[in-house]
């Protein structure tokens, strides 16, 4: 749009650019909130007092860059950023940090040593150069305004005068920052509302004051209403939009899937899944991940079952009753395999990688997405050995036995 080339030309015209390169990127957090690492290549432009980001120009080099080029995908405000090395976070070598003030957090990496850290210098100088700045600070209502002041040369006395308050605002501004009550507080006393997508399972449940999310009940319930027979159900994809939407309206308001504009079944069961996949930690929580992969190894069957059905005793109620709840559920769903060709391998395909994964990306990807499918199909088939508990978490109805699978209708 004109707006948009017009505020590009703006940002060419007054800020030099500083650094443009390909770099690997991913946000771990959003608001003081941890998200899941999704490693994406970016274009990373600095200039001025942001980092900008856009998707990956194949054609683009430094020296050919321009903002009217191409729309950016975020930015980054640099004043008040803080910058450290963290091979540790990530598989990744040559990987660092950086956090801003509002609590949001970016890996970025390289393979080469030498660009990794030409980048990490050159955009500390850039905060340092921010940080150092000097400040006007106009206290009004309680709120602090920021100013630069231009470039003038001033006596050697006024010069020590200024940095002695630039030294005092400073302090002022660091005891102002690290007075910010934290996120918890702020969503305890209501001043921030915590979402359903990207909470935390254990504090969703306890906000909740259940073990299973409201919202895997309502979705489960439509699909069990409306879904059953549906061909392909989990395994065919939602519309995307319409599921975004609905990810939007299940954080600010009360949801009614019986509503036309969800009458896409696929819609409710791809945002089932969707809320699964930006839990920060999984239903199985990472540290049971090696545990259950080699159980899904051991050779003497019913010594598996055993040891599966000990693992997820020993989860937390809310992972260990929402696990039961779903496959509870997935069961059912297996019960109508000839009509919506769901066998216990599809479902563990869909299911596999969605509720299970390793904390850190490594090589044997491939290997443990199939143990993780094979987890799934053996505690459906063991549900009634694993989960050995008196009150059920669905109202009881007469349950007919599972017929054999069919051959897997989407194997070639």
């Amino acid at each position: 749009t004109q707006a948009s080339r017009n505020t590009h030309t703006h940002i060419d015209t007054i800020y030099e650019l500083e650094k443009a390169g390909l770099l690997n990127k991913t946000k771990i957090a959003e608001g003081g909130r941890k998200l899941r690492k999704n490693w994406n290549p970016s274009w990373v432009v600095l200039v001025g007092n942001s980092l900008v980001f856009f998707k990956d120009p194949k054609s683009q080099t430094p020296s050919s860059w321009k903002p009217g080029n191409s729309c950016p995908e975020s930015s980054v405000d640099l004043r008040g950023a803080q910058l450290q090395w963290a091979n540790n976070l990530s598989s990744k070598k040559n990987v660092f940090k950086l956090r801003t003030v509002t609590g949001n957090e970016f890996l970025l990496q390289s393979e080469t040593d030498s660009l990794i850290r030409e980048w990490f210098n050159t955009i500390q100088s850039v905060i340092d150069r921010l940080v150092s700045l000097t400040l006007c600070v106009f206290v009004c209502g309680g709120v602090l305004f920021y100013d630069q002041k231009p470039k003038t040369s001033v006596p050697r006395s006024a010069s020590n005068l200024e940095n002695t308050e630039r030294k005092r605002v400073r302090s002022r501004l660091k005891k102002l920052i690290l007075k910010r009550p934290p996120l918890q507080i702020l969503q305890e006393k209501g001043l921030i509302k915590d979402q359903v997508f990207g909470c935390c399972l254990e504090m969703l449940c306890e906000r909740e004051k259940n073990t299973v999310p409201r919202f895997v009940r309502l979705c489960t319930e439509a699909v069990e209403r409306r879904g059953l027979e549906t061909d392909g159900i989990y395994r065919v994809s939602g519309n995307l939009a319409v599921i975004q939407k609905l990810r939007f309206l299940v954080n600010h308001e009360k949801l009614n899937l019986d509503q036309s504009e969800w009458e896409d079944i696929h819609v409710i069961t791809g945002a089932l899944k969707l809320f699964f996949r930006e839990l920060p930690e999984p239903l199985v929580p990472y540290g049971f991940f090696t545990d259950i992969v080699e159980t899904i190894k051991m050779s003497d069957y019913l010594d598996k079952v055993d040891r599966l059905k000990w693992l997820v005793l020993s989860m937390p109620p809310p992972n260990h009753d929402t696990m039961r709840f779903m496959f509870s559920h997935l069961k059912r769903v297996m019960e109508h395999a000839k009509s919506n060709r769901m066998s216990t391998q599809n479902i563990g395909i869909v299911f596999g990688p969605t509720l299970m994964r390793p904390e850190r990306d490594n090589a044997n990807m491939a290997i443990n997405m199939v143990y993780q499918n094979q987890a799934v199909e053996l505690i459906l088939n063991e549900f009634d050995r694993i989960f050995e508990l008196n009150i059920p978490l669905t109202p009881s109805q007469p349950r007919t036995p599972n017929p054999p699978s069919p051959k897997d209708p989407f194997e070639s």
